[in-house]
């Protein structure tokens, strides 16, 4: 059995504790419930926006500090804050690149949100599904906190997407561009997990992460567990599990037994 100094445990949501794109298996609510039990806070955090969290999390865990947008939003007892938007001219700058490639995309404010890809696109199933938002033109949002394009004018041309990527890059942004779903995943500035976790003064935790968008998670993890087997993380997990739910929810289970085993628990 392991040590663990931290008492703060960071789960990402897709792909690793939510396997469907909408809810989480009983055995990982009930090991995170243990892991709860046993002291550890609980922090979820997603791509999604909060508003995109409350659902699939479905009232559980109601005192849990939530990360949204790769880090842009932060929820702590309910309040949903923006931690980082893009500033004016870079978000028109990065327009004009949507624009010239006739990209479509999701952009999100702090709690509304703008959308002119395919009423088809799997992405669209993952938007409100709570109903909690306005669908609005991207000029009525009052920040925007997370940019994620869907297609471009030619959806069988990938160069274009990877030169739309290397454009945002240009304008400082953070990119992530999903090959295997053909999305780029735009943040402003050093937007990530781990710096939303810095500027909570967080910095003892376990991560659980499955995609390069957990990079700095789990790279700043004092345990890093790898979800999957994405080869982007092969260099800061040291520890890899099935995409599975039994899989899951035993690991978690595992610190809840660290906790009880080491250091005194803390209440919840």
């Amino acid at each position: 059995m392991f040590n663990l100094r931290a008492r703060t445990v960071v789960f990402d949501i897709d792909g690793t504790l939510c396997f469907d794109g909408r809810t989480i298996d009983d055995r990982i609510l009930a090991a995170i419930d243990e892991c709860r039990q046993a002291g550890f806070h609980a922090v979820f955090a997603s791509a999604r926006p909060v508003r995109d969290l409350l659902p699939v999390l479905d009232g559980a865990f109601p005192s849990a500090t939530l990360i949204g947008g790769n880090g842009s939003l932060v929820s702590v007892d309910g309040q949903v804050r923006a931690r980082a938007a893009f500033d004016p001219a870079t978000l028109g700058a990065l327009m004009d690149a949507v624009e010239r490639y006739g990209a479509t995309y999701l952009a999100d404010g702090p709690w509304d949100y703008a959308y002119t890809g395919p009423a088809d696109h799997p992405i669209r199933g993952r938007v409100d599904q709570g109903n909690l938002a306005n669908r609005v033109d991207i000029a009525e949002l009052p920040e925007v906190v997370k940019f994620l394009v869907v297609g471009t004018a030619d959806t069988a041309d990938t160069a274009d997407m990877a030169e739309l990527a290397e454009a945002g890059r240009g304008l400082g942004l953070t990119v992530n561009h999903h090959l295997d779903e053909g999305i780029i995943d735009f943040a402003p500035g050093s937007t990530t997990k781990w710096e939303a976790l810095k500027w909570m003064g967080l910095s003892e935790y376990v991560a659980f992460g499955n995609d390069i968008n957990d990079f700095d998670l789990l790279r700043n993890a004092e345990r890093a567990v790898r979800v999957g087997s994405h080869p982007g993380l092969d260099e800061v997990a040291q520890v890899t599990v099935a995409a599975d739910p039994e899989a899951v929810a035993a690991e978690i289970s595992l610190l809840a037994e660290a906790a009880r085993t080491s250091l005194p628990a803390t209440a919840p």
